[in-house]
């Protein structure tokens, strides 16, 4: 009796070595194919922004901040070591192939292929017409299209839990919020100022605030965003970069 009780724990412990090492070599598997996803995504943007070079103003930015998503993707997939922080590197990357979209369409040159959508994207929402406002006694202008007056792009997606509509904008109005993790005292009236009754930003200051943005509005539809200024844009997030320094006042 006693054997078969020996045997049956031999064998229970072999087959959870089995199985341990079953799942072991399966999560590196995974791991491994999303390391290699991520670089190829990677290698896709860095090819772009050696490749391009800037005619105007706003091709310019937006290849800095092309550049800049290339540089942190790489750090970010080189001390990836989950699938969520691999995914995380190729979010990075595709943020800054719409950034290269944005340069090519300010630059009258074809946009190039689809780009994946990206996390926040959607409720986001887009600038569907030009707009100036004044705020803490500076001027903000916003755009679907690039122009001497707007040459900062944004893809479109949440900065600091909040969305940001896609557009082209007179300054990164998002920068401090980005760099710093979150909003400062007034975001919300700045919102209110330059998106209130925008067409394709049909949520209010409170759905800007409690990050909802355009789910609050419970449309049901799945509609893609992103667009740098030509038919058919695509989502784009925010992700896991240093945006760099300046003084964008107090929003």
């Amino acid at each position: 009796m006693l054997w078969w009780l020996l045997l049956i724990l031999v064998v229970s412990v072999g087959l959870l070595l089995y199985l341990r090492a079953s799942a072991n070599r399966r999560q590196a598997r995974e791991l491994a194919d999303a390391r290699d996803d991520a670089r190829v995504t990677i290698e896709r943007l860095g090819g772009q922004v050696y490749q391009l070079s800037p005619t105007n103003d706003a091709s310019r930015q937006a290849l800095a901040d092309a550049s800049e998503r290339y540089n942190a993707a790489g750090g970010q997939i080189d001390r990836a070591d989950s699938v969520h922080q691999a995914l995380l590197a190729k979010q990075t990357a595709l943020e800054g192939l719409y950034y290269i979209r944005a340069a090519r369409v300010a630059m009258d040159m074809d946009p190039g292929p689809p780009i994946p959508s990206l996390d926040g994207q959607r409720i986001a929402g887009e600038v569907e017409q030009p707009r100036v406002v004044e705020h803490n006694g500076r001027r903000i202008a916003a755009s679907p299209t690039p122009s001497n007056s707007t040459p900062n792009y944004f893809p479109g997606g949440r900065v600091a839990g909040r969305p940001v509509p896609a557009g082209w904008y007179s300054e990164p109005w998002w920068k401090p919020a980005l760099i710093a993790g979150a909003w400062g005292v007034g975001s919300a009236l700045l919102f209110s100022t330059l998106f209130n009754g925008m067409p394709g930003v049909p949520y209010d200051a409170q759905a800007f605030e409690d990050g909802s943005g355009e789910a609050s509005l419970d449309t049901g539809g799945d509609t893609a965003w992103g667009d740098p200024g030509y038919d058919g844009g695509y989502d784009a997030g925010a992700g896991g970069f240093d945006g760099g320094g300046g003084d964008f006042g107090s929003f």
